[in-house]
């Protein structure tokens, strides 16, 4: 039983093990990814239908889409921080030539998206056919930084930069992702992209690294365990080979029950003791 045990527990735990180290490799390569963007080594821009859906392979590419801007519904996310300044992004749908649109955050403003002075500032989209180069990203959830889940937002705003949230602001499909474009027009500053949740190098990439170790030593534990019975096995029997440990039957080793009636031969019971004298005794002796 304990060899199939051992068989069936090492490769599920070098299995476990591998997998862990998967996932913090993939963290791994995705923060170099963000490093090489903010130091300007980025990868030439792909189609946006090459890159979709998001996932972590993809998300934080360059991407590119070539469509018209919706002036009519360009909307501002209100609540969002650059550094240590308070301000806002600007959110403008592009309507591409696949049917849905692709949000495109052109840039960010400080001050209050409330503020009528503040949102004056905010230039208008080009017009015609553009084509718009982007970080790619993941839709918005309400556990990300900065979004806003409560409702009751003017018209004109947006909590949550996902498609969920867009689909019922306008009369048209939306891609579920977005990209913060590379070029702010204006007034507007460039959006830093956001690493997704579980693709960085955060503390739950260094719990990735500690469970790799965990398995394997899980791995190497079994390994140790089997070893010592299987040897506490094969001392057992070398010693009742060499007869270190004599084998007893269960029946000279069992103690007699209480109140059963004694062994007439048992040299331990005084009657049987007085029998066994009786019949050895001489004829001249009871003459």
């Amino acid at each position: 039983m304990i060899n199939v045990f051992t068989v069936l527990a090492i490769p599920v735990c070098l299995f476990m093990g591998s997998w862990q180290l998967s996932r913090f490799e993939a963290r791994v390569e995705t923060h170099n990814k963000q490093q090489d963007k903010a130091s300007g080594t980025e990868d030439a821009a792909e189609p946006l239908r090459s890159l979709l859906p998001v996932t972590d392979q993809t998300v934080g590419r360059s991407a590119t889409a070539t469509g018209r801007y919706d002036a009519a519904h360009q909307l501002l996310v209100p609540d969002r921080r650059l550094g240590d300044r308070d301000g806002f992004y600007v959110l403008t749908l592009l309507r591409t030539d696949g049917g849905k649109a692709l949000p495109v955050v052109r840039g960010w403003l400080p001050g209050d998206a409330d503020d009528k002075a503040d949102a004056a500032k905010v230039p208008a989209p080009p017009g015609g056919e553009v084509t718009v180069t982007g970080t790619l990203q993941a839709s918005e959830y309400s556990g990300s930084k900065g979004v806003q889940t409560s409702g009751g937002l003017p018209r004109g705003q947006l909590g949550m930069i996902n498609a969920a949230s867009l689909v019922n602001l306008v009369p048209y499909g939306v891609h579920d992702a977005w990209i913060t474009s590379t070029a702010a027009p204006g007034a507007l500053k460039p959006v830093p992209p956001v690493v997704a949740e579980g693709t960085g190098l955060d503390l739950k990439a260094f719990q990735n690294l500690g469970y790799t170790g965990e398995w394997f030593v899980f791995a190497g534990f079994v390994v140790f365990m089997w070893f010592r019975l299987f040897r506490r096995e094969a001392e057992t029997a070398r010693d009742l080979a060499l007869g270190i440990i004599p084998s007893e039957s269960p029946a000279a080793a069992a103690p007699a029950a209480p109140g059963a009636p004694a062994d007439p031969g048992d040299p331990g019971d005084p009657a049987g003791a007085e029998d066994d004298a009786e019949r050895t005794r001489s004829p001249s002796a009871t003459a």
